[in-house]
């Protein structure tokens, strides 16, 4: 079976496992865990921050930026496609009491204008913006990658009208090779940033989210809050320094595997790219023909031992990843043929 539906069915390494089976660990509710300290401790200095925190999941760490940044009854400026929205069940308005304020990027790039228009003027009659999110890279659109000049425009923009910004970089590490620059270029433009140990990088729990001390103090409370605090965590942490020293670099195979698939694909009847071309590990294409028609496919291309997911508006996803070799993809993209074919 080539699984592309996603880059967080990766399975840890050998030497990931190890690694847990002989992590020194305390109680991370207390602090006392040295294997979280350590990983916490070497995320913050990847990213360019003072400080960090271990949460079990991108999603925690997401939703504990927003209620640390943004008062009840305020607006989150976001994509009106990015994870906040679309795949977070609503939790900015249940767990902060906040709404998005969207700003489309048709492309998934983010641009300070595009930023502007979003933020309305102050006004008795309209909420504040409590908060600015940017996915990068963004999923929905490709794995779109915002450029360190637009982060930096638009920072300067947030800071001039008082907004903090929360980047959400589940996927910061593929934007960071997929620029030719350390993550921390593209972190320091944000107030907090956040990125996922068990996507691309194959840790199997955890992300971390970073920023200044005294917030991440606050979000220690908020993690908490929400039922996050973790015990003898140094177990999945050790997974996480191993995942963080070894995994990086070689996110750049995980581009080249896509550009591949996306060059197989050029021309197949019955199907298009979504995107000019791949940016980092996603390929999205439409499925031609009536709604639907799309799930008949990725039926037909599960018979075939492929798996992807589907996505609204007849699209589906393919998402490489280090347990998908170079050497799979013209299978992958016989079977994609094959199925397209399918009236």
């Amino acid at each position: 079976m080539i699984d592309l539906r996603s880059d967080t069915v990766t399975r840890p390494t050998a030497a990931m496992r190890a690694a847990m089976a002989e992590a020194e660990v305390g109680d991370d509710a207390y602090g006392e865990d040295p294997t979280v300290n350590r990983l916490e401790e070497k995320a913050a200095a990847l990213l360019g921050k003072e400080a960090a925190l271990f949460t079990p999941s991108g999603m925690m760490a997401n939703e504990i930026a927003i209620a640390v940044h943004a008062d009840r009854g305020s607006e989150v400026i976001c994509e009106p496609r990015s994870h906040v929205v679309e795949h977070e069940l609503a939790a900015m308005a249940v767990i902060s009491g906040c709404m998005p304020r969207y700003a489309p990027a048709p492309d998934g790039v983010m641009t300070a204008a595009i930023v502007e228009r979003a933020l309305r003027p102050d006004g008795a009659e309209l909420a504040r913006p409590g908060a600015l999110v940017i996915e990068n890279t963004h999923n929905m659109a490709g794995g779109a990658v915002t450029p360190v000049a637009n982060m930096k425009e638009i920072a300067a923009l947030a800071r001039r009208r008082g907004v903090p910004i929360h980047l959400d970089g589940a996927r910061i590490f593929n934007a960071a090779v997929a620029l030719g620059v350390p993550a921390s270029d593209i972190a320091q433009h944000a107030d907090t940033a956040m990125f996922c140990l068990s996507k691309g990088l194959c840790a199997p729990v955890g992300s971390l989210l970073t920023g200044p001390r005294d917030l991440i103090a606050e979000a220690r409370r908020w993690r908490r809050r929400l039922g996050g605090g973790m015990r003898q965590a140094g177990v999945l942490a050790a997974a996480g320094l191993v995942a963080l020293d070894t995994m990086r670099e070689r996110l750049a195979e995980d581009h080249a595997t896509a550009r591949s698939l996306y060059d197989g694909l050029k021309g197949i009847p019955g199907i298009e790219p979504s995107i000019p071309e791949p940016s980092t590990n996603m390929v999205y294409v439409t499925v031609k023909g009536p709604q639907g028609r799309h799930e008949k496919v990725r039926g037909a291309l599960k018979e075939r031992g492929l798996l992807c997911n589907a996505y609204g508006e007849n699209r589906l996803r393919f998402v490489t990843h280090r347990d998908v070799a170079p050497q799979q993809i013209p299978a992958a993209v016989e079977a994609i043929a094959k199925s397209a074919a399918l009236s």
